[in-house]
């Protein structure tokens, strides 16, 4: 946005620029004065004077820098900023934060740190279905400016061109940069740096480091060794060795960790929060509260309770395991026989689906394995084309493993992929592997040669 495009003051910053000048016992005249501004002006953004028009942004900046406060301390954050999210990430940050509740000491750590740091990575750890895409997604709506990428290993969103492109987009967009397109990340950065008004900082969200898919032996996504003040990166991955980290920082740049896998306490009692909302209200309430009742002396608290302990802290299997209790799919199933943890989860998953009969279901053993082996979202069509199989079979999979599935209605036909990367590698793990009877090199080799023999047509 341009210095001289307008905006208006927000209830709460109105009484923000009040509170803040008095503190500095200046008078609205001694205030405009510092700020080399008109007292008509401070009386717009204080509500005395009428401002049809608003306040050009430069004034408020000018404003906020003599009160030590940031513009949106007196301008709405999402009327101060323009809406950054690239449409890529749209679909993947509703449907992070459509059920979102807890996680604050996540955030209160990640402000901590801005706050304490001029510069710096800040990294959150955690197994998958802890929440990191959640906490991430969540971060960016509600910090409007926030510039984001998420690494998507299923749509090929997980390259350094990608992340690069899609950064420079964001940087030039919110500052309007000029000559940046052959400019590398550090160069952005301090570029965008040069535009950042007094209390502002450049805060970007990077997602599953862990899914990059980056030859070489460079920071992954060539993040830089060094950072402008005022830049901070928010990363988040899964546990790694000291091979895979792939983050050489400078001893000079701030970096702090935070591994919610040590943190139990405070992920149950965010646990217990998620269980608690989706019982008390929204589409599962009915649902799970039937199967509920069904039980034998059964308790809203004791059912809360052993979900969570089941759970082992992961929101992956709420997500699943909820919706699948509110449908139905357990209606046969005792509280103390639903499955313990994600990957019992989807043993449980597995076995219910009758991918363990004798004889084993390989037509439909095939299907989920051809969704394993394709790199990016599919329609239904192509699922059937490519496992050769008809497409009322494949109709029937996608039906009954709809909870591991994103469904991506932007596009005619629609295209499905796997929700999360934790159930491909489930199928993955070799146990599974043996038991389903399938060789993965066959099946890629296959999927290869049709895609193949359809671009021949």
């Amino acid at each position: 946005m341009r210095p001289s495009d307008t905006v208006n003051s927000s209830p709460e910053g109105k009484d923000n620029l009040r509170k803040a000048y008095e503190a500095l016992s200046l008078t609205q005249k001694g205030l405009a004065e510092k700020a080399n501004v008109s007292e008509d002006t401070v009386k717009r953004l204080l509500g005395t004077k009428e401002c049809p028009n608003g306040v050009e942004r430069w004034r408020v900046e000018k404003i906020a820098e003599v009160l030590n406060i940031k513009p949106t301390d007196i301008v709405n954050a999402k009327d101060w900023y323009p809406q950054l999210i690239p449409p890529e990430f749209e679909i993947l940050i509703k449907d992070k934060t459509q059920i979102f509740c807890g996680r604050g000491f996540v955030f209160a750590a990640i402000e901590e740190f801005i706050k304490n740091n001029k510069s710096g990575y800040f990294q959150i750890i955690g197994d998958a279905g802890m929440g990191k895409s959640a906490i991430a997604a969540h971060y960016v709506v509600k910090n409007p400016g926030t510039i984001c990428f998420f690494n998507i290993r299923a749509d090929g969103k997980n390259s350094p061109d990608v992340f690069l492109k899609l950064i420079r987009q964001q940087l030039t967009q919110r500052w309007q940069l000029s000559d940046v397109a052959d400019a590398d990340l550090s160069a952005l950065l301090i570029k965008a740096n040069k535009q950042l008004s007094a209390g502002e900082s450049l805060v970007i969200v990077v997602d599953a480091l862990d899914e990059v898919d980056q030859d070489g032996n460079g920071n992954l996504l060539y993040l830089p060794m060094i950072l402008p003040e005022k830049v901070y990166f928010i990363l988040t991955r899964r546990p790694y060795t000291p091979a895979e980290q792939r983050l050489n920082i400078s001893p000079s740049v701030p970096y702090q960790e935070l591994d919610l896998r040590k943190y139990e306490q405070n992920s149950n009692d965010d646990v217990k929060e998620y269980i608690w909302q989706l019982l008390n209200s929204g589409e599962y309430q009915d649902g799970l509260q039937q199967w509920i009742q069904k039980q034998n002396n059964l308790s809203k608290n004791g059912f809360v309770e052993t979900i969570s302990a089941k759970s082992e802290n992961n929101f992956m299997y709420l997500r699943c395991v909820l919706p699948a209790i509110a449908e139905g799919f357990y209606n046969v199933k005792p509280l103390d026989e639903l499955p313990v943890g994600l990957q019992g989860y989807y043993n449980s998953h597995w076995r219910l689906m009758g991918m363990t009969n004798k004889p084993l279901p390989r037509n439909k053993i095939k299907i989920i394995y051809v969704m394993c082996a394709l790199s990016s979202a599919v329609s239904r069509e192509l699922i059937a084309k490519y496992s050769k199989q008809n497409n009322l079979t494949v109709e029937e999979v996608l039906k009954d493993w709809a909870q591991f599935l994103q469904k991506q209605e932007i596009y005619q036909p629609p295209r499905y992929r796997f929700y999360h990367e934790s159930f491909r590698d489930f199928l993955q793990r070799q146990d599974i592997v043996q038991a389903a009877g399938v060789s993965l090199t066959e099946i890629s080799a296959e999927v290869a040669r049709n895609m193949i023999e359809g671009l021949e047509l």
